[in-house]
């Protein structure tokens, strides 16, 4: 095999990365014709296929499980109803913690802690708005579990901001796409084609987020790491 010849695992994850962009572009279509079945059929694949092209550029298994746990999360939000609600809202929220743990890892939150400081300090004040904006608007049940999943999801696209400008980028869409859901619980006027944006956001902030974690941080470390001083010789 010459130097030029495509990998076989690099051939492979190009297939399955234009998969996830087929079932993409056909679950937008359907959110925005309201073709109702190829919407459910479409949408439980999604985080899988992208899951799949983790796995294929052999990419940490933190972010398969925080993929997968947005597919969870798809699934029992579509079913409708309080407590799959609550419950799809908790899968995501377990998603999230694998993303900050993962971002943790790769050493997000190192660097000058003024500046660390001042980023979480910047999350933290658009996390305390949005919750005392929506409130007012949402049912006294939702209140708490929506304030406690917003931490999460804030605190991830804070350690997002860290890993990198594909994650970063994720990071914003992710909390972008999440405040527009809470906007629809708090009984706000919503924007024409919403649940086109909140799919749009959504899938491409997922995306961004493990290109990130794939090709962006890791980049970083190995950088660092061939950066250091080489070992003294004998």
């Amino acid at each position: 095999m010459t130097e030029n010849t495509p990998q076989p695992g690099a051939e492979r994850a190009a297939r399955v990365l234009a998969l996830f962009s087929a079932l993409a572009v056909l679950h937008l279509t359907a959110v925005i014709g309201h073709y109702d079945v190829l919407r459910v059929v479409t949408k439980p694949l999604l985080m899988p296929a992208l899951a799949w092209w983790v796995q294929c550029r052999r990419g940490p298994r933190l972010l398969v499980a925080a993929l997968l746990c947005g597919c969870g999360g798809d699934v029992l939000l579509d079913v409708g109803g309080t407590v799959p609600f609550l419950l799809g809202m908790g899968s995501f929220a377990a998603g999230h913690l694998c993303y900050l743990r993962l971002f943790t890892r790769l050493g997000s939150f190192r660097g000058p802690r003024t500046a660390v400081r001042v980023r979480c300090a910047a999350y933290g004040a658009v996390w305390a708005a949005l919750v005392v904006a929506l409130w007012p608007g949402l049912d006294a049940g939702m209140r708490v579990p929506v304030a406690l999943y917003s931490v999460l999801l804030t605190a991830m696209a804070a350690g997002a901001y860290g890993a990198g400008p594909f994650a970063r980028a994720g990071g914003l869409l992710f909390l972008l796409s999440d405040s527009l859901i809470a906007t629809d619980l708090a009984d706000w006027p919503l924007l024409p084609g919403h649940g086109t944006w909140v799919m749009a956001t959504y899938l491409l902030g997922q995306a961004l987020l493990a290109f990130g974690a794939v090709l962006t941080v890791p980049g970083i470390v190995l950088r660092r790491t061939s950066a250091a001083p080489a070992p003294a010789g004998p």
